[in-house]
């Protein structure tokens, strides 16, 4: 079992170089075997785009100068800034900690790299201080990705949300006018949805039409009741409840509709699925197919908790503990996170942290793949709250999403599957603490 908590991930090889706002570029080689001293003068500013699970936008540092560097170069002109992307092998954490080149600014996940990566290597630094001291207003953050970084923060703030990735109901005109069915709306509850994905999901000579795909590990990772699947006042686990039982039935229905079986909900652009959940940023690129006529909507909602889409993914921006240059670090986030620049980084549909209905309006303008799409449904929906956890608590990667393969490859019911997960997560988390206590890194993370 504790295969389950194995993590893989694939990450891109492309070398990269480090770039400055003044057009200065430098072989990352040479950045990593100088001495701090001596490689990082007193104008330039270290950012770091780290390990994030969803978000590659800044393997191209063109993309990074177009929607992060270009604003810092405008408002702090004397300002060099060297980028880095986390890239596998030698742009890795350890390769930055073992160099001695640390960064002033991380940006990454914040739900789960904050553990793996940030508190790991020893980068972690409250914020606090600076927040009050440039009277720096929170509350024009999305409350729920606050909630985020404060429960990774040992009851401090290690980091301030900087951008997202939200989810959307993708749907594909042409099927619903095949079969003469009304396009959904925000607002749609999952019962309904499931009426939906029964009408759309048929045979139709060689092509099988499914009605309904959503991918079960976001769901029940980002759950939109705020289920937590680490219990928040005690190192257990935390999914025998009647709460997950819900969670897990209301999506198992869809999969027990005949020819509706999960494949996976990138196969949408194909032409053959009603409905889909996934990511925003899937909006440009499917998109790119012209013979997909599609639109979005807000994703389906329960009953009980009608005015939530799922919790926040976030990418938070952290000042490092070993930054000689804290005050002028913050100054630049403090900026980039001004509705200035956050509705210039909406036009080109980032999801922003900041609130404001001109920032919300401006999003996706910029894009011309976005056009006619409707992507208010974006903002129809708060995002469910994360549920608030006690600090210095063990943090293991719950992979709350293996229960649908014990559903679906051994036949166990929900209350079954979801205990034989706990027993898991539970042992997971002794072990992690065991190894804690001989300072050596948990697997689990």
């Amino acid at each position: 079992m504790n295969k389950i908590f194995q993590i893989t991930i694939t990450m891109a090889v492309a070398l990269l170089t480090v770039t400055g706002c003044k057009s200065e570029t430098a072989s990352l080689g040479p950045d990593l075997t100088a001495s701090p001293e001596t490689s990082s003068p007193d104008n330039e500013l270290f950012i770091f785009t780290g390990d994030q699970l969803f978000n590659k936008r800044y393997l191209k540092e063109e993309n990074f100068d177009r929607l992060i560097g270009q604003y810092i170069k405008k408002k702090f002109p004397d300002i060099t800034i060297k980028h880095v992307q986390w890239d596998n092998p030698g742009r890795q954490y350890q390769d930055l900690v073992a160099a001695g080149t640390i960064p002033d600014i991380i940006l990454e996940d914040a739900r789960r790299n904050t553990y793996r990566s940030i508190r790991k290597y020893d980068l972690q630094w409250d914020m606090t201080d600076l927040i009050k001291k440039y009277n720096f207003d929170t509350t024009k953050l999305n409350p729920a990705m606050m909630q985020q970084s404060m429960n990774t923060s040992d009851g401090k703030l290690y980091s301030l949300p900087f951008e997202g990735s939200d989810y959307l109901l993708f749907y594909n005109k042409d099927i619903f006018d095949k079969f003469g069915v009304d396009y959904p709306k925000p607002g749609m509850t999952y019962d309904e949805a499931y009426e939906l994905a029964k009408k759309l999901t048929r045979q139709e000579g060689d092509i099988t039409y499914k009605g309904y795909q959503q991918h079960p590990e976001y769901y029940m990772t980002y759950n939109q009741l705020s289920e937590p699947a680490l219990n928040p006042n005690e190192d257990k686990a935390s999914l025998v409840s009647d709460k997950w039982v819900r969670i897990v039935d209301n999506l198992r229905r869809f999969y027990d509709i005949p020819g509706n079986q999960f494949t996976t909900v990138k196969d949408f652009p194909k032409g053959h699925i009603a409905m889909a959940v996934d990511v925003e940023e899937s909006i440009v690129d499917w998109s790119q197919n012209k013979d997909l006529n599609f639109d979005v909507s807000a994703v389906p909602v329960f009953p009980e908790a009608s005015s939530f889409k799922y919790q926040p993914y976030s990418v938070g921006a952290f000042i490092t503990k070993q930054s000689k240059k804290k005050e002028l670090a913050f100054q630049v986030l403090a900026y980039l996170l001004s509705e200035e620049v956050q509705i210039e980084r909406a036009k080109q549909g980032i999801s922003s942290p900041l609130m404001t209905p001109a920032v919300q309006e401006a999003y996706g303008q910029g894009v011309q793949q976005l056009k006619g799409k409707s992507l208010q449904s974006l903002f129809a929906l708060n995002n469910a709250m994360p549920a608030p956890r006690k600090p210095n608590l063990t943090f293991i990667d719950p992979k709350t999403s293996m229960v649908f393969p014990l559903i679906w490859n051994e036949s166990k019911d929900s209350q079954t599957a979801l205990r034989m997960i706990n027993n898991a997560m539970d042992k997971a988390i002794e072990e992690s603490k065991a190894l804690q206590k001989e300072g050596t890194a948990s697997p689990h993370l």
